[in-house]
């Protein structure tokens, strides 16, 4: 496993416990700051983190912010990740089980150095359960490529005056829309590509 890390001026000790923690578990983490002692901006740390964990660069990642929510806001906007600001040990286990969390948030203003370094233990080694869960999951990630094909279909009708966007475009979003009714169990509804009525 290797994991990225980060914070901001309102998480560096946490983020140092944590990288112990990671040193004691012969975890391999890439570091990416900050070592501040003025403000930064969370999410210039937030979303490199959460880049390097969507392109597979590394498996998951770990931030730290005062409160831990700016954190997990800005690096939910990246596609692919789940990140899951967690503050107990029960939501630490039940985010990897049930949600396939692959960056953990956590709040220095919040929890001290010693639950932060058992949430971040218990996060990195439960595994996923699937089953039930990952079909939820699925869901998700299906509605999050869905949406973002669909925003690509209306920014290119906008491009074009009101036309219909590109062939490529439609065929995506239709192959998509078909994997999201299957996956409700809608197997009845099939749209082809080209369906005039969606563009």
């Amino acid at each position: 496993m290797k994991v990225a890390i980060a914070s901001d001026h309102g998480g560096m000790n946490i983020r140092k416990e944590i990288i112990s923690l990671m040193e004691e578990m012969d975890i391999e983490y890439v570091d990416l700051g900050c070592e501040c002692s003025t403000s930064v901006d969370y999410p210039d740390y937030a979303i490199p983190v959460a880049e390097k964990v969507a392109s597979g660069e590394v498996n998951r990642g770990i931030l730290i912010c005062g409160t831990g929510i700016g954190m997990s806001i800005a690096a939910n906007k990246v596609k692919g990740i789940r990140c899951a600001l967690v503050h107990d040990m029960f939501s630490a286990k039940a985010t990897r089980e049930h949600n396939d969390t692959n960056i953990l948030a956590m709040g220095e203003r919040v929890i001290g150095p010693g639950l932060a370094r058992d949430i971040a233990k218990i996060w990195l080694t439960t595994p996923f359960e699937g089953g039930r869960h990952e079909a939820r999951v699925n869901k998700v990630t299906t509605y999050e490529a869905t949406h973002e094909l669909n925003n690509d279909v209306c920014y290119a009708r906008k491009e074009n005056g009101h036309e219909s966007g590109s062939r490529e475009i439609k065929m995506k979003f239709n192959k998509f829309v078909n994997s999201y009714e299957c996956s409700l169990g809608r197997t009845n509804r099939v749209y082809m590509p080209c369906y005039p009525y969606i563009f």
